[in-house]
């Protein structure tokens, strides 16, 4: 059991979504789960972990985190070369079951070359950026470019990211 889960922030809303699949290169997934929180922390720069993770800690709540085999995240699990923990680390460590979490981003950072694995999928130019803890990180991009969908973008990582922006936060 794989689980994506992705956030979306309207002030102190958030509406957060989880999708659980099979495999890697599954299209369709076996489960969604969303919920709700009125209580987020404001932005904090360097400290985009502080904001999500209790709303991750929220969907995890719902599951046996024995049953999981990797939760991916939108985001970084090391931040920089010095690899200062990002949002993935932080929630590797509050598991009290060790479950290995992959980052996928985006975008790049600077100074964020040595944890990182680019990987390109479709006929895209730009590459997704994957970072892994509790994974090594080439088999970690391995399975995110077997991931189902022509494009950059994975099908469920996409359609995951379209649940949770749909019907407004409340």
């Amino acid at each position: 059991m794989i689980l994506a889960i992705d956030v979306f922030y309207e002030q102190t809303k958030a509406k957060i979504v989880g999708l659980v699949f099979n495999e890697w290169a599954d299209a369709k997934y076996t489960q969604k789960i969303e919920k709700y929180r009125n209580d987020i922390a404001e932005y904090e720069p360097g400290a985009f972990y502080k904001r999500e993770l209790p709303c991750i800690m929220d969907i995890l709540a719902d599951l046996d985190l024995s049953q999981l085999k990797y939760i991916v995240v939108d985001g970084y699990v090391y931040l920089d070369d010095e690899a200062k923990p990002g949002l993935g680390a932080h929630l590797y460590e509050a598991l009290t079951t060790k479950v290995p979490v992959i980052g996928v981003a985006k975008t790049s950072f600077a100074n964020n070359k040595k944890y990182v694995a680019e990987v390109y999928r479709g006929t895209s130019q730009k590459p997704l950026y994957i970072t892994a803890i509790g994974e090594d990180l080439a088999q970690a991009a391995a399975m995110v470019k077997r991931m189902a969908g022509e494009y950059r973008f994975p099908t469920l990582l996409k359609e995951l990211d379209n649940y949770t922006k749909s019907d407004a936060v409340y």
